[in-house]
This record gives C-alpha cells, sequence and structure tokens, in this order.
C-alpha cells in the first residue's frame, strides 16, 4: 500500500491572524473531513504563559475556541488562582486543531500536519513558559511516550529555542478524579514560580 502523500508546506506566517486564517482552509490531514470548524487559539498575544491541550472537544468544535464548557471553566478557575487569564496574560492551543472524531486521540500523522501551525504560535507568542496538560499532549509535545506521571515534576524544553515546558493534568481529567486537584495545585504554583523567574527558569 502506497503511503500517503506529504502535505503541502505551510507558508512563513508572520502574525497569528494570517496563521488563523491558513488554518481555516487547511486541507493537510483527514480532520479537515469532519471538523465543524477549526480551533485556532485564543488569550493575549504576548503572553509570557502558553497552555497546550491535545485537541479540540465537541463543545469546541462547535464554537470555535478552545478549551470551553466545565472543563474550560476549571482551567480558567485555576489560571485566576495564580493571577492569570485567556484575555490577559495566557494564550491557549492545542496541538492539533481539528476535533478528532468521537474525541479519539489524534493520531501522529495528523499531529505532525498540524505541527507548523502550532510552531508558528509559539514563535509568535515568544511565551515565557509552556503548561502542557493532559498525557497525549504533553506526549506529542515532547515526542515521548512517557507516561504523565513521569513527565510531571521537571522541566522540559520544546523546540530549537527551548521553550521551558511543564506537565500538568488537564482539567477534564481533574474533574473526574477531583483527589488529583492537590497535585495540579502543587503544578500551578510551581508555573508560577518559574514564571516569576528570569527567562521562566530556563
Amino acid at each position: 500500500m502506497p503511503a500517503a502523500p506529504e502535505p503541502e508546506p505551510v507558508p512563513q506566517l508572520d502574525s497569528l491572524e494570517e496563521a488563523r486564517r491558513c488554518v481555516a482552509e487547511c486541507q493537510r490531514c483527514a480532520l479537515a473531513g469532519t471538523r465543524t470548524q477549526t480551533v485556532f487559539g485564543v488569550g493575549a498575544e504576548a503572553a509570557p504563559l502558553m497552555i497546550v491541550g491535545e485537541g479540540p472537544g465537541a463543545e469546541e468544535d462547535r464554537r470555535g475556541e478552545p478549551f470551553v464548557g466545565r472543563a474550560g471553566q476549571l482551567l480558567d478557575a485555576m489560571l485566576a488562582a495564580i493571577g492569570h487569564s485567556r484575555g490577559d496574560n495566557t494564550y491557549i492551543a492545542n496541538v492539533v486543531k481539528c476535533r478528532p472524531p468521537n474525541n479519539r486521540d489524534p493520531q501522529p500523522q495528523e499531529v505532525a500536519a498540524c505541527r507548523p501551525f502550532l510552531d508558528t504560535q509559539i514563535r509568535l507568542i515568544q511565551p515565557k513558559l509552556i503548561l502542557a496538560v493532559g498525557r497525549v499532549a504533553a506526549q506529542r509535545l515532547l515526542d515521548t511516550a512517557e507516561p504523565l506521571a513521569r513527565l510531571r515534576g521537571k522541566l522540559h524544553h520544546y523546540g530549537e529555542e527551548e521553550v521551558p515546558v511543564w506537565v500538568s493534568y488537564h482539567p477534564a481529567y481533574l474533574l473526574r478524579s477531583p483527589h488529583e486537584k492537590a497535585k495540579a495545585w502543587q503544578d500551578l504554583k510551581r508555573v508560577h514560580a518559574l514564571l516569576a523567574e528570569d527567562g521562566a527558569g530556563g
């Protein structure tokens, strides 16, 4: 069986609005055929903190914004506890910009097809720190199969710029497993401390 053709290269994108338009028209993987709309990202354009999740769910696909619904409300509350909000000093995005059918994990080729857009967001926003929430986001971002429990609690780095990355639980998981909220709070305190340091501890 022949290999799937390589997606068309992504042009140099010099603004988030330009990148958003490119994503809205994207046909680089099969997710383009099942989405309602793309979910690019939301937040402050020069944010010191960037949140990266795995991909849109049904409500995000409907509304075109990441982390809405109960999980989004919990994320907003968590951010507020360390003086952050998506409208002020945080940018929120996902590893893939289209909803995987039935909320399945995004496949490696889908992540690879979307990677140039995430890299563009990171390059333009220049966050001091990325907070990867959930196992899938952390594994796809850091290109590892390590479980979340082993990725938490240590500083990682992403890309040529070696942007510091901290790993924590996905808010949807915390809604199902409230006993883990204490660990998530420890992660948030660490994020707050890293951001207070010069260069986010990098």
